[in-house]
């Protein structure tokens, strides 16, 4: 099985382009609802509520996880995986399981064609200010030239259904008006938020900036990934089965995960990341 870990609704995008890319795995999607965002948290608290989520995830039988939380990636996935995953593997040769994350992906998509040089990151504050993409882009390509912005009023309006109205709008042209001063050429959507906004964020950045959906990519690298890793794909279950848990109202996330997810959801159990 595969597990699906966001601070909250945001991964569901990711969860979709699973589902269309690769539907005949079983998953387990949890959203922490109940602490998110996790944008403003502090890089402490953001490895303890990520490690508490790992080890939900692997206890329910999951053998491969995606931290699908772009915050979470930056802050915490390379410690859970140095700390956690090397010790249990090696107690048990048989047990194979691994924690992936969301950045690598992008970064390896940003700089696919030579001729894009001009790369801009929008994301949450605790993403951006990790400096973990400039780190990731820079080790590829030290001749990049990066611009970041925080976003951090687009999770709650997304979250809250704002993102339609006319001062959303205007709140993300103040955003992005000064990558698009910069001439960027590339624009990484670097939190799983943003795709829901993907029509308006083009209208203001322009035609000519690609512009990377993290769906899209996360899942085209995931099919890569389990290509040549036929000893965790082999573990992974196949019933075309989702599962779903939040820490937050079982009922809000069914209306909420579906417009996220783009079909209903009918089931989803509560539990309490904290025990």
């Amino acid at each position: 099985m595969i597990g699906v870990f966001d601070s909250g609704f945001g991964g569901l995008t990711i969860l979709k382009s699973f589902l269309e890319h690769l539907p005949q795995y079983d998953y387990l999607y949890l959203g922490d609802n109940a602490r998110t965002p996790y944008g403003n948290r502090s890089p402490e608290l953001i490895y303890q509520f990520t490690r508490e989520a790992v080890d939900f995830l692997f206890g329910q039988g999951c053998q491969l996880i995606l931290i699908a939380c772009f915050t979470a990636s930056a802050e915490a996935l390379q410690q859970i995986q140095q700390e956690y995953l090397p010790e249990k593997n090696q107690r048990d040769k048989k047990l194979q399981r691994r924690i992936l994350g969301v950045i690598r992906p992008l970064v390896e998509e940003a700089i696919r064609f030579n001729n894009f040089k001009k790369i801009g990151v929008i994301g949450t504050c605790g993403t951006i200010n990790s400096q973990t993409f400039i780190r990731e882009l820079k080790k590829i390509n030290p001749n990049l030239e990066i611009h970041q912005k925080e976003c951090p009023l687009l999770v709650p309006l997304i979250e809250e259904g704002y993102y339609l109205r006319r001062e959303a709008k205007m709140i993300l042209r103040n955003y992005l008006r000064q990558l698009k001063l910069k001439k960027i050429d590339t624009l990484i959507l670097g939190c799983t938020h943003y795709p829901i906004m993907l029509k308006q964020i083009r209208q203001v950045i322009g035609k000519s900036c690609r512009i990377l959906n993290p769906g899209e990519i996360v899942a085209k690298s995931l099919v890569e990934y389990l290509t040549r890793h036929p000893e965790i794909e082999s573990q992974l279950s196949r019933n075309s089965q989702v599962r779903f848990f939040t820490t937050d109202n079982p009922e809000k996330f069914k209306i909420f995960g579906s417009k996220f997810l783009g079909q209903k959801i009918d089931k989803v159990e509560k539990m309490n990341l904290s025990n």
